[in-house]
């Protein structure tokens, strides 16, 4: 007879956790006593580029897919938590899977889904105007408000190259307090610490913190992610910061934390490996921050976060260009939507313009507009924003035209009237182009204003070939008050066939009002021409094509004459699609010879003077146009390029030894070093010295360097126009030269600069010239018939001239006009914006460089509001 089995033993404890660990599978215990003393935030999230290496539509049904993931691992793991940062990618899943969407909201209710960012897409930080980035919380917080009941109160964008120093103002305004980020990431900016306070240009201040190493993991382990984050914050965390986040989840084509992740946290949380590891998201980390009480001795970061990547700001100037003409023309119909609506009670359509603004927001995703995504990608762009242009132009067309019904056109068949709007509220003297259809020739000299005198006009090279008279296209000059309409008058050199006068009792004919003088503004002399008005002098050499003198008669001072230097330098670019780790695109470079000088104009309006170029399968052609009593030479560009990885930088040689920079940046301008670093920046950028400067001016292009002076060389300003990269070619990868590659901007652009020499520094003249110049004023042909309005009319006015406003909108909730405004010279001002619009006054106090925004109902009074039309709180 045998011995009977002993029993079995119980199982020992469980030491440590299995690679496989749940939570259910052993009791809680507690982390050893040599744990590290820290907490870390684990952020769980699932980033996703809505466009890059794919197409939007991708994208949309990517940001399905991944949600249904993270909910999943919801009803799987009871205290995981998601982070979600863009709200189109929310609208993408309502329209398509609105059960999602359903449990989307449960779990949002419940907290564990969590959404922060509060902004349509993760934008790029640097190229969009502030407008669009008011808008990007505009849309974003309110989609979030209507569909689950409260806003975000943490921004985030974590895959943007660089942010402009702005950026803060725009956050604080909309409700957001707090900002996660990762670029520019340790190595290329220091700063204090992961966490700090970010302060903007007036002062506003929020907390950032900057993700240490990346905001998503592998689909594996998360042990090596966390590793990593811990060794680049470690020093920070251990020396004074209890508390930090690290990201994880599958990113980029969006994924989210994965099982396996979730489990290696609690694996690691319960061995105590790296400290206290707590599934969290932003809004309960920063929670904590302020309960520890460690704001007030947060280090505080002043000025712009630049940058990873200098590259992205010239690549693909096609998205560029339409991004900056689309965002202007819902600006301009925002603005004349509003008055026709306050003055006439012309419906404002706001579905259409919310629909063309979620076009451009999209389109402002950080690989699309700066040139990071894949060809196709522009393809769509072009629609998106065609669309976004097409929306605003018929709404811009409706409402002159309502506002043009009411004018008073006295019947003169002899004359063609013609109506000018200006979008500004300030006055504008611009140069207006028409360019008539068949049975309209008029007299050049014979135009006139609103009082009946002649204006400086002339005939211009007409756009079609079909009809050419000389008559057929002219150029006047028009004085125009302040956001209104000024008419003027057309003389017919022959009988006008108008259908609009033919069936009308013909008016006595007036008399010809008195031909302006017709003095040149152009000298032509052996090898060179020389352009001059009463301000200005720009003397250009036919041999070199490039300006050897810009004396500016106000100063006394050339701001060219005698700098040394190239124009033009075409250099082979062998970097990346976003120009990683290139601090200047300043290189040596060849000069695309002259093969001809034109001129193109000469009369008593203005003088254009053309000079060709031609380098290897490439032209360049620049056009030289002086206005009378213009204080700055309009330079227009036309390119043609076919140069695969090849840059062409545009450059301005300065006689100014030891200048300072300054750039326009999103709703203000900031100084820049004059290094020679490849920079991002808004439509202008200037060198002063002393009492005198040059600005260059521009109307497509965001990338710059100031150069500074060298034996060989004088200072300059460096426009970079063109870079061609393949489409979505990242360093480290290597590139197969013999294979075949589709390179970036190979063909025809066009753009305008202006060189706007000038005496002490002046940023709001500046702000302004930059506006006119893309916010060009509206002309259109109209008929004769009775009206109450005069033939002059002005809606607004701002004063002083550094108080710029940014935004005339209706609000979206009302029939209130709300306006925007900037302070834009870097002083205390008291602003005044009067408002015949609504028959009411704003009168404000306004701190340097601040941004504030008045609902103001007709009659008044205006009440301040935040950047999402809520009543601003009390200060």
């Amino acid at each position: 007879m045998t011995d009977p089995a002993p029993p079995p033993a119980e199982d020992a404890p469980l030491a440590n956790a299995p690679q496989r660990f749940e939570p259910a599978d052993a009791p809680f215990v507690p982390r050893p006593a040599a744990s590290p003393d820290r907490v870390i935030h684990l952020i769980g999230n699932a980033h996703l580029d809505v466009v890059w290496l794919w197409p939007w539509q991708e994208g949309y049904q990517e940001a399905r897919a991944t949600f249904r993931s993270v909910l999943d691992r919801m009803d799987e793991y009871p205290d995981f938590v998601f982070t979600c940062d863009q709200v189109v990618l929310l609208a993408w899943v309502e329209e398509q899977d609105p059960v999602l969407f359903d449990r989307i909201r449960a779990r949002v209710a419940e907290g564990r889904w969590v959404n922060t960012g509060g902004w349509w897409v993760e934008p790029d930080c640097n190229l969009p105007t502030g407008e669009s980035f008011v808008r990007q919380g505009l849309y974003g917080q309110r989609f979030l408000e209507q569909r689950f009941g409260r806003p975000a109160t943490v921004g985030m964008n974590v895959d943007p190259f660089g942010h402009a120093a702005t950026i803060p103002q725009v956050l604080a305004g909309q409700g957001l307090s707090a900002y996660c980020f990762l670029r520019p990431m340790a190595a290329e900016k220091a700063l204090p610490g992961p966490l700090f306070r970010w302060r903007g240009p007036d002062g506003t201040e929020v907390l950032a913190f900057r993700i240490p190493f990346e905001y998503q993991s592998s689909r594996e382990t998360v042990d090596r992610h966390i590793e990593k984050a811990v060794a680049e914050s470690a020093e920070h965390v251990d020396g004074g910061l209890p508390e930090t986040m690290i990201f994880f989840g599958v990113g980029n084509h969006g994924g989210g934390p994965t099982i396996r992740q979730i489990e290696t946290v609690h694996r690691f949380d319960r061995m105590g490996s790296f400290g206290t590891l707590t599934l969290s998201d932003p809004e309960t980390y920063f929670a904590r921050v302020r309960r520890l009480g460690l704001v007030a001795d947060l280090a505080v970061v002043d000025g712009d976060l630049q940058h990873h990547a200098a590259g992205c700001y010239s690549a693909q100037s096609a998205v560029k260009q339409w991004q900056r003409r689309a965002q202007t023309a819902v600006l301009v119909a925002e603005r004349w939507a509003a008055a026709a609506a306050l003055l006439h009670g012309t419906p404002v359509v706001r579905g259409d313009l919310e629909r063309a603004w979620k076009q451009i927001l999209l389109n402002q995703v950080h690989d699309v507009l700066p040139g990071t995504a894949i060809e196709v990608a522009y393809e769509d762009a072009r629609d998106q924003l065609g669309e976004a242009v097409a929306i605003a132009k018929r709404i811009t067309a409706r409402a002159h035209g309502r506002i043009a019904a009411s004018m008073a056109v006295p019947l003169d068949p002899a004359t063609q009237p013609v109506l000018v709007f200006n979008h500004h509220p300030w006055p504008v003297t611009a140069t207006v182009e028409l360019h008539l259809g068949f049975g309209m020739e008029v007299d050049p000299d014979a135009i006139t204003d609103p009082d009946g005198a002649a204006v400086p006009a002339q005939a211009i090279p007409p756009r079609a070939e079909t009809g050419r008279r000389r008559g057929g296209s002219v150029a006047f000059q028009a004085r125009l008050p302040p956001f209104g309409v000024a008419r003027y008058a057309l003389r017919a050199a022959t009988a006008f066939a108008a259908g609009a006068v033919a069936n009308q009792r013909a008016a006595p004919e007036r008399p010809r009002p008195p031909r302006p003088p017709a003095d040149s503004l152009l000298t032509r002399l052996p090898g060179r021409s020389v352009l001059e008005n009463e301000l200005l002098r720009a003397e250009i050499d036919h041999t070199t094509g490039w300006l050897t003198g810009l004396l500016d008669k106000r100063t006394g001072a050339d701001l060219v004459g005698g700098a040394r230097g190239p124009h033009l330098q075409v250099c082979q670019d062998p970097t990346d699609t976003w120009g990683h780790r290139v601090v200047s695109y300043a290189w040596p470079g060849v000069e695309p010879p002259v093969t001809r000088v034109l001129v193109r104009e000469d009369g008593p309006l203005r003088a254009r003077v053309r000079v060709e170029r031609a380098w290897r399968r490439s032209t360049l052609a620049e056009e030289f146009v002086l206005t009378t009593g213009g204080d700055a030479l309009e330079v227009r560009v036309e390119l043609d390029w076919h140069e695969p990885m090849h840059l062409l930088k545009w450059r301005v040689p300065v006689a100014l030894a030891h200048p300072a920079g300054r750039v326009e940046i999103p709703f203000g301008s900031i100084e820049r070093g004059v290094t020679g670093a490849e920079e991002p920046g808004q439509s202008w950028i200037d060198l002063t010295e002393g009492e005198v400067g040059l600005a260059v001016v521009n109307d497509a292009k965001h990338a710059y360097d100031l150069s500074p002076a060298t034996a060989e060389a004088s200072a300059s300003i460096g426009v970079t126009i063109v870079r061609s990269p393949p489409y979505a070619w990242h360093d480290p990868s290597e590139l197969d030269l013999d294979a075949p590659h589709a390179y970036q901007d190979q063909g025809f652009q066009r753009f305008t600069v202006l060189l706007a020499p000038h005496g002490p520094l002046d940023t709001a003249d500046l702000h302004r010239r930059a506006a006119e110049l893309t916010m060009r004023p509206r002309a259109m042909l109209e008929s004769f018939h009775e009206g109450d309005l005069p033939a002059r009319a002005s809606w607004i006015t701002a004063s002083p001239r550094s108080v710029a406003v940014t935004a005339i909108k209706l609000a979206e909730d009302g029939d209130d006009l709300i306006v925007r405004a900037v302070e834009t010279a870097g002083a205390d001002v008291d602003a005044v914006i009067e408002l015949p619009l609504v028959d009411a006054v704003v009168r404000a106090r306004m701190p340097a460089r601040s941004i504030r925004t008045w609902r103001v109902p007709r009659g008044g009074p205006a009440v301040e509001v935040d950047l999402l039309e809520r009543d601003a709180p009390a200060t």
